[in-house]
């Protein structure tokens, strides 16, 4: 293993932002100090760290890797590649994949791929259905990072729209259920009429009409409605509306919260005037919808409202984007590019770097309970992220990691640039050059 000491950077951490050194040992974090000298008789890298700031690695608790079975689009591989160079050190993936992860052997195939090919750390959902209850909770708490249910726009059979289903889940288990809430019926109502009136060639500007307000909110407040009658702990995915917001509270420590919520990237930074110029590339399920919901979603995530900032990377091919509307999937490629993204708004002043890295890598670490992970301090995993705050760059196809090989952010220039990335200690990143031989660690959990 290799012993790295990083030297005069601007560490932040637990709210608090200051210069000094961190030593690395045995993938674990040795010592802080505002001042270590290299230990004697050791083989030592040490980086010069002066004017960086250095985070605990982005913890991203909503992913779509797409593998197995979905590969054309992206895999384990390219996306925790594409993640590290983002500052993303550790993922959850969902179960929509094909197959499904909706037995615990499908599950553990996943893992199975990923301890040889993730370069981040990572965990898998559990995906519940109407029918498979009794494998759900065979679920090991302390190995897998939760439950996923689709109340709206799920694939396969994972709608889980039986209401008495619903019940014995939330009633049935303890693990966090995280859930993607959008009402079906309203939504398929919404599509018949604009369909009616356009066919499949729908403007892309009724996405958020359709996938409207409401059926965000019908959805989610039966599941907190539900969640509350049952003492079940729920954590509400990617909520896209001002009037979502007002279900969540603020007036306790995460820890004691038995309801939870997460914003994507994509509905702080973009509205429904991007439409215009985006199209179906910013075609995401829930809609991105209006500037005064954006603005929302942000004053609930700097209050304590919203607990974890997440990507929701799910990653479609250009053909498949620039579908007509009924035909074009929802969702895009966002890991490389969330860290830098969130701190161009740290520069706007919209956000403290201190609560950036609340959101993104210490709030996920509690929600989910996750081993020494998601702080820089002695004995945790250094998991651990460089920044340049004053070398720009711009977002362009020759420098998309993503294997679907475009971004919503091309032609943007952000402030700052990752030059380093840790994993579990191991330099995995290190100003554009990848370490291929090092893999990522499966996530274990204090339940």
């Amino acid at each position: 293993m290799s012993t790295y000491l990083i030297k005069k950077a601007t560490i932040v951490n637990e709210n608090n932002t200051f210069t000094g050194d961190v030593l690395i040992e045995n993938e674990i974090i040795k010592k802080i100090s505002s001042e270590i000298y290299a230990p004697e008789n050791k083989d030592i890298e040490i980086i010069d760290a002066k004017g960086k700031y250095l985070i605990p690695g982005f913890i991203d608790d909503q992913v779509h890797f797409r593998e197995p079975g979905l590969t054309h689009k992206a895999n384990i591989a390219s996306e925790s590649k594409a993640a590290v160079a983002g500052g993303i050190t550790t993922f959850i993936e969902q179960p929509n994949t094909v197959p499904q992860a909706t037995t615990q052997a499908f599950l553990e195939d996943k893992f199975k791929i990923a301890s040889k090919d993730s370069y981040t750390n990572y965990s898998f959902m559990f995906g519940g259905t109407n029918t498979n209850l009794e494998e759900l909770l065979k679920t090991d708490p302390k190995k897998v990072a939760g439950i996923k249910l689709f109340l709206g726009s799920s694939t396969g059979n994972m709608l889980v729209d039986d209401v008495e289903v619903l019940e014995k889940i939330f009633s049935s288990t303890k693990m966090i259920i995280s859930l993607h809430c959008e009402d079906e019926a309203t939504i398929r109502k919404n599509t018949a009429e604009f369909k009616e009136q356009f066919g499949d060639d729908i403007p892309i500007k009724y996405h958020p009409i359709i996938r409207s307000e409401e059926a965000c909110y019908i959805s989610s407040s039966k599941a907190i409605e539900l969640a509350k009658k049952t003492g079940a702990r729920i954590h509400i995915f990617h909520v896209s509306t001002a009037k979502e917001t007002e279900l969540f509270r603020n007036d306790i420590p995460l820890e004691e919260k038995q309801i939870t919520a997460e914003v994507c990237v994509h509905h702080l930074w973009f509205s429904d005037k991007d439409y215009d110029q985006k199209g179906t590339l910013i075609k995401w399920n829930p809609a991105v919808k209006t500037e005064k919901d954006r603005l929302r979603l942000w004053k609930a995530l700097l209050d304590d409202r919203i607990d974890v900032l997440a990507t929701d990377h799910a990653p479609h091919t250009l053909e498949e984007k620039n579908n007509v509307y009924t035909k074009a999937p929802s969702g895009g490629p966002l890991v490389q590019h969330a860290v830098t993204a969130i701190l161009e708004k740290v520069k706007e002043g919209v956000i403290s770097i201190e609560k950036a890295v609340e959101k993104m890598s210490h709030n996920p670490a509690k929600l989910f309970q996750i081993e020494k992970r998601g702080f820089i301090k002695e004995g945790y995993f250094a998991d651990l992220v460089l920044i340049d705050p004053k070398k720009s760059w711009t977002v362009s196809k020759d420098n998309i990691l993503y294997k679907c090989g475009w971004s919503p952010f091309e032609g943007t220039t952000f402030s700052s640039t990752i030059t380093h990335t840790f994993v579990n200690g191991n330099l995995i990143f290190d100003n554009g050059v990848f370490n291929n031989d090092i893999r990522g660690k499966r996530l274990t959990f204090n339940r």
